[in-house]
């Protein structure tokens, strides 16, 4: 019997970057997003709307991804994130004997649920009824049982890995570099005002460098303007992969400090290419960063950068890269999906 899976998910890069790392297990992969996504070309693909303030999706997204079950006959069906979309999914997919998993990915878990009765009750719905749960980090997992006690039974814990290059040769610079979204959870403003109190020293070497973009991009660049640090404060907007390393290559310094986070592609990538992290004191990074030994919790500001030495650097980059190679590639990651597959005999 041919191994199908149907895919569901909105059409963030993360759901792309999980076909692509699964779909050499498939004889056949569909995907069920809300809208295209350029650079992405996925055959064959489906689109639905997610949203909640269209009353009628309750009809015909529900409808649409029914008639895709029939038509597609998956052995897997496999949701990302426990909100909206799992919502409508688990709703579609109720009459049909298919397992079906849920991957939860932080905020869907960690934040949603706090803010009303109706997204507390959907996130713990569509938990009950997955067959297998997977969560990214520990805390993230611990959250979920919190949620919903008989999930324990059916945890799978697994990241989505990072694909990793060695050989790039590319000199590190005095950088320090964020990328995550220009949103408020990201708190890139206050990075932004931590460089100003570093550059108030009058003893700081660095630039800062913010990639990214959202819909805080330009208040950002205006903040950057109004305190005078605009020269030394370079936006490069979206990179492509390529471009991403070749920026956490040059840096020298990975600041990241959303207020909530689950296990971020982002961290793991600068903690293998040599970055020295700044993190959040969230649980979640507790299962990567070691405060002082292999990178650095925030406190409020960044001025200890100036006290790290060429042999601080050289210790972090060493011991970062070992910890992914041993627990946070690509090879893993895939590895863990598909013996979880395997246990679904899907």
């Amino acid at each position: 019997m041919k191994k199908k899976l149907l895919l569901i998910g909105n059409h963030t890069i993360h759901t792309y970057n999980y076909y692509h790392l699964i779909k050499d297990y498939f004889d056949e992969i569909c995907l069920i997003t809300d809208i295209p996504r350029a650079g992405q070309n996925v055959e064959p693909i489906h689109y639905v709307s997610f949203s909640y303030r269209k009353p009628l999706n309750f009809i015909r997204t529900i409808r649409k991804i029914k008639d895709v079950i029939r038509e597609f006959k998956p052995t897997v069906i496999h949701v990302h994130e426990a909100n909206s979309v799992a919502l409508y999914s688990f709703l579609a997919t109720r009459s049909f004997d298919i397992p079906v998993v849920l991957t939860t990915w932080g905020s869907d878990i960690l934040v949603n649920p706090k803010k009303s009765v109706v997204l507390r009750t959907v996130a713990r719905y569509v938990v009950k009824h997955a067959d297998v749960v997977t969560a990214d980090a520990e805390y993230l997992a611990q959250a979920v049982v919190k949620l919903v006690p008989s999930a324990k039974q059916k945890m799978v814990i697994a990241n989505f890995g990072i694909e990793v290059h060695d050989d790039l040769n590319i000199t590190r610079e005095n950088i320090i570099y964020s990328n995550r979204l220009h949103k408020k959870l990201y708190n890139i403003d206050k990075i932004i005002r931590c460089f100003k109190k570093l550059d108030d020293t009058g003893r700081n070497p660095y630039r800062l460098v913010v990639a990214a973009t959202g819909e805080d991009s330009e208040s950002l660049k205006k903040l950057a303007t109004d305190i005078g640090i605009a020269h030394k404060v370079e936006f490069v907007g979206w990179l492509s992969t390529e471009e991403n390393i070749k920026m956490y290559c040059r840096s020298k310094i990975y600041v990241s400090i959303p207020d909530s986070d689950a296990t971020s592609i982002s961290l793991l990538e600068a903690m293998y290419y040599g970055c020295f992290p700044v993190v959040s004191d969230l649980p979640s990074k507790e299962e990567w960063i070691f405060d002082g030994k292999n990178g650095k919790r925030f406190t409020g500001d960044l001025n200890f950068v100036l006290d790290l030495t060429e042999e601080d650097f050289q210790k972090v980059a060493a011991e970062n890269k070992e910890i992914i190679l041993q627990k946070g590639t690509i090879r893993i990651a895939r590895e863990k999906f598909i013996n979880m597959y395997k246990a679904l005999n899907a």
